[in-house]
């Protein structure tokens, strides 16, 4: 029996999982495999290769690529697009690293006796 990570099921809710070809995320982000792949050449999304050789994206990287899509068609070029994601999705995970810390403070607090 397979692990529980690796039955096909699982791989439905993971949103790293690489189930998506290029022709596909190009025809969902209504785009061409030429900008998935300039996306690729600005190290904004790494697809992973299916055993083919075959570029194959997650849906994780399909929200990343509709995002600097996004930002190209209101006019910004690709290379300062592919940056602004990049800082957004650093500053996002920053802000949720604090909220952790800001959590485990709180707790740590509330568990502590209070002196006398």
């Amino acid at each position: 029996m397979p692990s529980a990570r690796t039955r096909p099921v699982d791989n439905l809710d993971d949103d790293d999982y690489p189930a998506y070809t290029m022709g596909r995320a190009a025809e969902m982000l209504g785009t061409t495999p030429a900008f998935l792949r300039a996306l690729g050449d600005h190290r904004l999304i790494t697809p992973l290769r299916s055993e083919g050789g075959h570029r194959r994206f997650s849906r994780y990287q399909l929200r990343v690529a509709a995002r600097a899509r996004e930002l190209v068609d209101q006019g910004t070029p690709i290379e300062a697009a592919c940056r602004i994601v990049i800082l957004e999705d650093q500053l996002e995970e920053a802000r949720r690293i604090n909220e952790e810390l800001r959590a485990r403070s709180r707790d740590s607090q509330s568990n502590t006796p209070a002196s006398a």
